[in-house]
């Protein structure tokens, strides 16, 4: 998959190296990030009530706890990598 998106990312760097996202429509513009048009009609009706009236929805909700969960694991696996390093290196 890493390889995948290493040339996905080299593509685009070329293409707008090249220019050729010059000129688009909406360029320079933010993007308006309030409404997934993915999303159903009422899908999004209802995640606009919770939104104004201070919550998220479930999904929402439970990608920011598990991207805590992530973020602990990475820094754990990242701690645990550089005192593995600093013992190969006789520290």
């Amino acid at each position: 998959m890493l390889t995948f998106e290493l040339m996905a990312e080299r593509k685009i760097a070329e293409a707008a190296a090249q220019g050729e996202f010059d000129g688009l429509p909406g360029a320079g513009k933010p993007l308006e990030l309030e409404e997934d048009p993915l999303v159903p009609e009422d899908q999004r009706m209802a995640n606009r009530i919770l939104r104004n009236a201070g919550f998220a929805p479930r999904e929402v909700e439970e990608s920011r706890t598990g991207g805590k969960k992530l973020s602990l694991l990475n820094k754990r696996i990242e701690e645990k990598y550089f005192r593995k390093v600093v013992r190969k290196l006789g520290g």
